[in-house]
């Protein structure tokens, strides 16, 4: 009898450390913000960038389905399990998990875990603001008619022009990150939720436009049939495991942001229905995109599978073939700036929070600190497109190399951590009463595929990339 009487009185005691650390932290203002801080982090250029150019590279609508079988079956219970530790923790993301893992008995090493997802989404960020001042860059460009009348080789050589110029790179993903950063240094009332409260309502309006004008002015029958009828002998393996990785990356899962966002979350809300609408939200505007992108690519004759170049180089062809292009083109790539801003300021939050928790570093300084080591990564990205072309890291140029470290393996890795940490470390009854099913069956199916289901997916991925599957 003395044992339960310990586990309790130290229940009690961590409860109460956490209601602390909820009010000295601040919290999210409500339930429907939260909703719109998770949903941003997800939604960003996974959605608009890469999935339609991967749809269109592995079989359109067989490819879908597979994808939303994996959000549902792996990725929702992934989310789930990390916005329980984040609240449950109050704490940056290893600070959450080395609280749990007092908590639960376990080693202190399971903290590693959390501190991986926050150097992942650490390096993320380097090559991401990359990307992000792409988009940034062709705003004007667009804006200003330099796509008018463009073939594929005039919209290459306008792309590559781009790339080669490393100071025009750099003026876009420093003006990608100051807003970044002044963003997330205003904490989280003042700065995250403000921010996010105009941001993701604009990035919404704008992609329900878009949509509007490619049914309009685009091929809808063409993109609505390479969508949602599957093919599925034009999928492979490959692009099932490759549509697995992506419920990871699509999610922002693994690397640290939906912990960190969690931990701001009220007591009180639901995370299993918050979760569910957060990746109906993320898939939803996945498919939205893909309804803007492909009818526009069909009108024009032009390849849906045309690889990382579709929106840079295969789209802008499009833009100066169609009436109104000019301004559809400038407004396509401000909503592709607002996406990745949504998920930036997510992924920088959880090494700020870290920084100021661990060592009691000023908001505001670590914000600075963060951004000056970000400053030097990005760089180091964008320079392998010019000057450091030929520099190679285990094969690949800088920027590659910290895109397939992240994407295919830390993250993948971070996920894994979490669902062990939760379904074989935590107990079954905290975890079922921090995450709020109340059905009984429903938390027994959630949990059964969280313990197997997910990881067994997972290991999958790993084994693919050393060629064992």
């Amino acid at each position: 009898m003395t044992e339960p009487s310990r586990l309790t009185a130290g229940s009690f005691a961590g409860a109460s450390a956490t209601a602390r650390s909820a009010s000295s932290r601040g919290l999210w203002s409500s339930r429907w913000v939260f909703f719109l801080a998770a949903t941003g982090s997800a939604v960003g250029l996974g959605n608009i960038w890469k999935f339609p150019y991967i749809t269109g590279a592995n079989g359109g609508g067989a490819f879908v389905l597979v994808y939303i079988a994996c959000i549902l079956t792996i990725g929702i219970p992934l989310l789930m399990a990390e916005v329980m530790i984040g609240r449950r923790g109050r704490q940056n993301p290893a600070g959450a998990m080395g609280r749990l893992a007092r908590e639960a008995g376990a080693s202190p090493h399971w903290r590693k875990v959390g501190w991986l997802g926050a150097f992942t989404g650490f390096l993320i960020l380097g090559f991401y603001l990359v990307v992000a001042g792409w988009a940034l860059a062709y705003v004007p460009t667009a804006l200003s008619g330099a796509f008018s009348g463009v073939d594929g080789q005039a919209s290459g050589a306008l792309f590559e022009g781009l790339l080669a110029d490393p100071g025009r790179l750099a003026l876009y993903g420093l003006a990608v990150l100051a807003a970044t950063l002044l963003i997330v240094g205003l904490g989280v009332r003042d700065g995250l939720e403000r921010a996010l409260r105009l941001l993701m309502p604009g990035l919404f309006v704008l992609l329900l436009g878009l949509v509007g004008y490619a049914a309009v002015a685009g091929d809808f029958a063409a993109a609505l049939r390479f969508l949602f009828v599957p093919d599925f002998s034009q999928l492979s393996a490959k692009g099932v495991l490759l549509a697995l990785g992506h419920a990871f990356f699509t999610l922002s899962l693994g690397c640290g942001a939906m912990m960190a966002y969690g931990s701001y979350l009220p007591e009180g809300t639901s995370i299993a229905r918050t979760s569910l609408l957060v990746a109906l939200a993320d898939t939803v505007v996945a498919l939205l995109a893909g309804l803007a992108i492909f009818p526009l690519v069909f009108a024009n004759g032009l390849e849906p599978g045309a690889g990382p170049g579709l929106i840079f180089v295969t789209l802008p062809i499009a833009f100066g073939q169609m009436p109104l292009g000019q301004l559809v083109g400038g407004l396509f790539f401000v909503m592709l700036v607002l996406a990745a801003v949504t998920s930036t300021i997510s992924l920088s939050e959880p090494g700020i929070a870290w920084l100021t928790e661990r060592f009691g570093i000023r908001r505001g300084r670590a914000v600075l600190l963060t951004g000056s080591l970000l400053a030097l990564l990005g760089t180091a990205c964008l320079l392998s497109f010019n000057h450091w072309a030929e520099y190679q890291l285990f094969g690949r140029t800088v920027f590659d190399t910290m895109d397939y470290l992240t994407a295919n393996w830390l993250m993948p890795l971070g996920g894994l951590g979490t669902v062990l940490f939760t379904g074989w470390v935590l107990r079954r009854e905290l975890v079922h009463e921090a995450v709020g099913i109340g059905r009984p069956g429903w938390f027994s199916l959630w949990w059964n595929l969280l313990r197997y289901g997910t990881p067994v997916a997972i290991v999958l991925v790993f084994l693919n990339l050393i060629g064992l599957v």
